[in-house]
């Protein structure tokens, strides 16, 4: 059974840090690009960052660009988020998300569980 399990959030002060990990367990044939999205509260889930599969091209949204650092390990099967100097306005559950070519699935895309981000003022 596959599955994308997050970690690393919390609360944290405006300013702080915070590193999410989201890891893909299971018989794994491939992963592809990877991507942490969040929704806060009354909005829309949003794309935060991207990474290519091979981990050689990232995107951002513009509100995080600096201040966040999107990494995979492939040996892991694991993809990081690096957040500094966190905003009151990054609250919110951040998800991981990609495709995954498994023995039995086949290829799916999956989602983490979420973990919550809590940047107090």
């Amino acid at each position: 059974q596959v599955q994308l399990v997050e970690s690393g959030g919390g609360l944290v002060q405006a300013g702080g840090s915070l590193r999410l990990s989201c890891a893909a367990s299971g018989t794994i044939f491939s992963i592809s690009g990877m991507g942490w999205y969040r929704q806060a509260p009354g909005k829309q889930r949003e794309l935060v960052a991207s990474i290519s599969s091979g981990g050689g091209s990232t995107n951002y949204a513009d509100s995080v660009k600096g201040r966040f650092t999107i990494s995979r390990d492939n040996a892991k099967n694991t993809v990081y988020l690096q957040m500094i100097s966190l905003k009151p306005e990054d609250t919110a559950v951040y998800y991981c998300n990609t495709l995954i070519r498994a023995v039995g699935p086949g290829t799916r895309d999956y989602w983490g569980q979420g973990t919550q981000v809590t940047v107090s003022s």
